[in-house]
């Protein structure tokens, strides 16, 4: 990382990390338990689609695949790969919250965990064949730093590996501590990267409201584009011969 960026990733890892403190003061945590109907419908939905897209991809991970999620949170999307057979060795995660991550390493203790700002990882260039960043740059206010995360991940991720990407699109007037993200701003912080995008996710307002009393409701609901609130994405980074071959014919 440049010395000039790190005053304003500091600032900012600082003010996330308030934020989730604010959180976790003042917000019930069984309003996002897996039992909640509208957090279960949510969860299954996704990630149907994460690996409906990365198989479409050819980049669904194998046992030992080395995978990486950025923000891990108390178990994040780790979980779901070993569910899918991925190897709790292969796992690997960065985190900001100290008191997230060991709540998730209680749950995978043979993973390799890590607690610190993503802007500046450990692990070496092109380690990973795929990194997850979920509902990770909507907590970035600070375009400078979601720049350098953004370069992070593209450094740390194998040519012809796989960024998995979910995050919403939209502001949330009632919170100012996020801020949505479209995708044509994905694209611009990853340009190197190339992939399919889905809209996915009820609104969850909505989905809170109908989920409890009919899925099959949820279900018609959620097949309607303009009411999901979420893009999804599989962002394959290109072999450097890919790229300098574009660049010829450009």
């Amino acid at each position: 990382m440049n010395p000039k960026d790190v005053p304003s990733s500091r600032a900012e890892a600082a003010r996330i990390l308030e934020e989730y403190r604010r959180r976790a003061r003042e917000i019930d945590q069984d309003r996002y338990s897996i039992w909640q109907p509208d957090v279960a419908f949510t969860i299954s939905a996704r990630t149907n689609c994460a690996v409906k897209l990365l198989h479409r991809m050819n980049v669904l991970p194998s046992a030992d695949t080395p995978c990486l999620e950025v923000g891990f949170g108390t178990l994040g999307w780790l979980g779901f790969l070993v569910s899918w057979g991925v190897r709790e060795t292969s796992l690997h995660g960065m985190e900001l919250d100290p008191t997230r991550a060991e709540a998730a390493k209680a749950v995978l203790p043979m993973a390799d965990l890590r607690v610190g700002d993503a802007c500046e990882m450990p692990w070496r260039d092109g380690f990973f064949r795929l990194v997850i960043a979920s509902t990770v740059f909507t907590s970035i206010l600070d375009n400078g730093v979601r720049r350098l995360l953004a370069r992070e991940i593209v450094r740390v991720l194998a040519p012809g590996g796989a960024l998995l990407w979910y995050d919403f699109v939209y502001n949330n007037p009632r919170n100012p501590s996020v801020r949505g993200i479209k995708p044509k701003e994905v694209r611009e912080l990853f340009p190197e990267l190339r992939g399919p995008m889905k809209r996915v996710t009820l609104a969850p307002p909505i989905a809170r409201a109908v989920a409890p009393r009919s899925l099959l409701l949820a279900s018609i609901l959620d097949a309607m584009p303009f009411l999901r609130t979420h893009v999804l994405a599989v962002l394959v980074k290109q072999a450097e011969e890919d790229t300098n071959a574009r660049g010829v014919r450009q």
